[in-house]
């Protein structure tokens, strides 16, 4: 027999959500084999099972909060068969009435208890909801499942346990009839609730400011347009314009370096590396993963690495490798239409910045009005680290090295 743990994931996780059990009770597992998939506050890591044998028994039910270390899953010996239900019991395998003896009744306590238990065994739960009923001392029958296929989970016996009391259900019966089916309850996963907390923590401990600007995208469009077939040819990936901007940011990071930096107590960590978070949407939220010394790569080797951590975004592959150490950020809404925005500062770092969707717009050329495609950017930044001078001097060469791209090509 062999127990399934939860491995250390990384020195700041402590805990993680059961995405989705990728084994059942009664399936064989073979050593190596991913049986369980956890959702982190960062990345969802498969866990795998270090012996063969026969998945057992389940420890925790998909969506539970489970800690570094928890046993979560059994692995025995043997060969196993497709799970099944817990066995019910039967008529034949019922036991035979006692004879009637002179003026004895059953005990009203004793028939209760066999009728639960009854009940119960045949209530379709959860192996983590049944030993929750069981410490709690609930009868599973008398829970109410939140699944429409009548399955108990362990979160249905702790809303069982704290319900309220009568006269405190009548209430909450009314608001929930008022309701008429018009609202949808959803939690939150463990990746969006982390998301919520870390925004709402920047938001309340740093002095966040942002400043914007616009750029000329004509230079920049045409320059694309021109090499982008020579560009694929030359090295299998298509040019886009986050590697510009890419390059902009560390060109820009080396004459400001206070935009490259951490806050620490009283004392500020000045970064002189140049690894570059690009911010990911994916269906469970944003990702930050980081193209790791930007500074150093070619503007194909920027544009492959957004493209490979932009698939291990959406396909769940992100490693903690990818996700931490980053000392700015870059973010485009304008993938989604945003013409304007203010972003939020990414964790630690105390400069970020926003890239918005590319408009044309009438615009004062020397005397003359012509129509140009532009784009507003916004840098947020920590005023505690970074002046207003630094800040608008950041911004503003990143413009000017964008609406000159040649420079950017020639000093990469």
């Amino acid at each position: 027999m062999a127990e399934i743990r939860v491995p250390e994931l990384a020195e700041s996780i402590t805990e993680g959500t059961i995405a989705k059990w990728l084994k059942q009770p009664g399936e064989n597992v073979d050593k190596g084999e991913f049986i369980v998939e956890l959702e982190t506050d960062k990345v969802n890591v498969e866990v795998i099972s270090e012996e063969a044998g026969v998945l057992s028994e389940l420890l925790a039910a998909e969506g539970d909060t489970v800690e570094v270390g928890q046993v979560i899953a059994i692995v025995g010996e043997g060969s196993g068969a497709p799970a099944q239900q817990a066995p019910q019991a039967t008529e034949a395998a019922a036991p035979a009435p006692a004879p009637a003896q002179k003026e004895e009744t059953p005990a009203p306590a004793a028939t209760a208890v066999t009728e639960e238990a009854s009940s119960s065994d045949r209530t379709i739960a959860s192996p983590a909801a049944r030993k929750l009923a069981r410490e709690k001392g609930i009868n599973l029958a008398d829970v109410s499942p939140v699944d429409p296929m009548g399955r108990v989970r362990a979160q249905d016996v702790s809303a069982h346990n704290n319900a309220p009391a009568p006269a405190a259900a009548a209430p909450a019966a009314k608001a929930e009839a008022k309701d008429d089916g018009r609202i949808t309850r959803e939690k939150m996963t463990r990746r969006r609730q982390t998301i919520a907390k870390r925004l709402l923590e920047v938001r309340q401990s740093t002095a966040m400011l942002t400043t914007f600007n616009e750029i000329d995208m004509s230079k920049m469009m045409e320059l694309r347009s021109r090499k982008k077939d020579q560009f694929f040819e030359q090295n299998d990936v298509r040019l886009g314009f986050m590697s510009f901007f890419t390059k902009a940011v560390v060109a820009a990071l080396k004459k400001y370096p206070y935009v490259n930096a951490e806050l620490d107590g009283d004392e500020v960590l000045l970064k002189n590396y140049f690894d570059i978070g690009i911010a990911v949407s994916t269906d469970g939220g944003l990702v930050v993963p980081n193209v790791v010394d930007a500074d150093r790569k070619s503007f194909a080797q920027i544009e492959a690495s957004i493209g490979e951590l932009a698939k291990k975004a959406r396909d769940n592959k992100l490693t903690m490798a990818d996700m931490t150490g980053g000392s700015f950020t870059i973010t485009n809404g304008g993938v989604f239409g945003s013409l304007l925005s203010t972003p939020i500062l990414n964790g630690t770092q105390v400069g970020i910045l926003g890239m918005h969707t590319i408009q044309k717009r009438p615009v004062a050329i020397g005397d003359n009005i012509e129509i140009r495609p532009m784009m507003y950017v916004a840098l947020s930044y920590d005023h505690r680290v970074i002046d207003g001078k630094d800040s608008v001097g950041f911004l503003k060469m990143i413009k000017e090295l964008l609406e000159n791209p040649e420079d950017l090509l020639l000093g990469s």
